[in-house]
């Protein structure tokens, strides 16, 4: 099955690149996040950037395999696709993928690890994955998609579940084991304090958590309000 582009709007094809430095009214670069100390990084990413920005929705048109111009189209590519991800960062696996439809080179992770300013490559679990450096602080993403910042949380509310829904099932099966005296007695100060204890916990149902109806409707609201308890 093939793909044909049948139309080209010249407005769609502006790298973020572009649109950062017709912002700020200066001529489109690439932005380097490296530290100071960095100094033979930093003088060479100072000589790529010294050329002129090549955008990477112009064609091939005059660029030769293996030239720096061919290098910095190259580069910007692979920023922009990083850029229109959510996350700002894509397994250099996959990126391999499209290497016969996007002109990329062969040994990527190779090329990408020449542009330290621009791009992390991580190796992390073993897998190959590159990062745009401008977009993480540290490890933290800066600007966040509202998509992600709903994933987080519906994260965090599952892991607050799942903790609360394995508390009340221990719970449960504590008491059946007690019932079928499997669990000797204790004191009489910490029975009590463990009657109290499983009388809280089937006030809130057999298992509770997240099958309680009202819990699923507080589960939502946490969810989508910001302003929910």
């Amino acid at each position: 099955m093939e793909i044909e582009l049948t139309a080209w709007s010249p407005d769609l094809a502006i790298s973020a690149i572009e649109k950062t430095a017709k912002k700020d009214g200066r001529e489109p670069c690439f932005p380097c996040s490296l530290p100071p100390t960095w100094v033979k990084s930093l003088e060479r990413f100072e000589d790529f950037n010294s050329t002129p920005y090549i955008s990477p929705y112009s064609g091939f048109d005059g660029l030769v395999e293996g030239s720096k111009e061919m290098d910095k189209r190259t580069v910007g590519l692979v920023h922009e696709l990083l850029s229109l991800t959510l996350w700002k960062k894509a397994s250099i696996f996959k990126l391999g993928h499209f290497r016969r439809e996007l002109c990329l080179p062969e040994k990527l992770n190779v090329f990408l690890l020449k542009h330290p300013g621009i791009f992390y490559v991580s190796n992390r679990y073993q897998i190959y994955t590159v990062l745009l450096r401008e977009a993480y602080n540290g490890s933290e993403l800066i600007e966040k998609d509202p998509l992600l910042v709903v994933k987080e949380k519906f994260g965090e509310l599952m892991q607050e579940g799942l903790h609360e829904y394995n508390r009340r099932h221990y719970l449960l099966n504590l008491e059946k084991k007690r019932n079928r005296g499997m669990i000797m007695p204790k004191p009489e100060k910490r029975r009590n304090q463990s009657d109290e204890t499983s009388e809280q916990d089937k006030e809130g149902g057999d298992l509770g958590g997240i099958f309680d109806p009202e819990e699923r409707k507080r589960f939502y609201k946490v969810l989508f309000d910001d302003n929910a308890p």
